[in-house]
């Protein structure tokens, strides 16, 4: 069947790209504003999308035309940020911090948070995650009266030690961080626990496995 996006609502265009993109890795942002108080919310149209440079991306949304969430707003104000990534033992505190809180509300305590000095950037670590990636603003993209894109560079990675096989090699011990994904509709989640391994075929091996299939 197909969706005609220009023939759809938002709310509808939305529900078919939540539904079929998936699983979505999830930025737990903390973000620090210039009177110093510190946000943090997650949000799962994120992705890393270079390597060099290390450069993320993450869609950020508001609440109503011209508002970009308190995220946003102390992003454009600061250039500053932290992508904290979620453990399947956090997910439950990481969706305390997606509550609508006021302004003035600190989500981190509200959620049994605390937090850690970041290296490069002034917003904080939350202390639990598992890897925090402190970001400078690269550019902000409007895509809409409520919607815009940030692409951040990775100017400092934190991983606790116990994740960490070879700092020298900088190898990480992925499946032990655990992390979950983002799902469909309004509260689905998966973990990372179920993986298979599907190494690339060299060009030169191709002409015989096709002949081999």
């Amino acid at each position: 069947m197909l969706f005609d996006l220009a023939a759809l609502d938002a709310q509808n265009a939305y529900k078919l790209l939540v539904s079929t993109v998936v699983p979505r890795p999830i930025a737990w942002i903390t973000t620090q504003d210039v009177d110093g108080s510190v946000n943090a919310a997650p949000f799962s149209f994120f992705n890393a999308v270079s390597g060099n440079p290390p450069v993320v991306a993450i869609g950020i949304g508001g609440r109503a035309p011209g508002d970009v969430k308190d995220t946003g707003g102390n992003i454009r104000r600061t250039g500053e940020f932290v992508v904290n990534l979620v453990s399947d033992a956090l997910a439950e505190k990481m969706n305390v911090t997606a509550i609508d809180f006021e302004k003035s509300v600190n989500e981190l305590s509200e959620a049994g948070l605390t937090t850690a000095p970041s290296a490069k950037v002034r917003p904080p670590c939350i202390a639990e995650s598992p890897v925090s990636l402190e970001c400078e603003r690269l550019v902000i993209v409007e895509v809409g009266i409520d919607r815009a894109v940030v692409l951040g560079k990775v100017l400092a990675i934190q991983i606790k030690d116990e994740f960490v096989l070879d700092p020298a090699r900088c190898y990480v011990d992925t499946p032990k961080l655990d992390l979950i994904g983002r799902m469909h509709g309004a509260g689905w989640y998966s973990r990372t626990r179920d993986r298979f391994d599907l190494p690339r075929i060299a060009v030169a091996d191709w002409p015989q496995r096709k002949a081999a299939e």
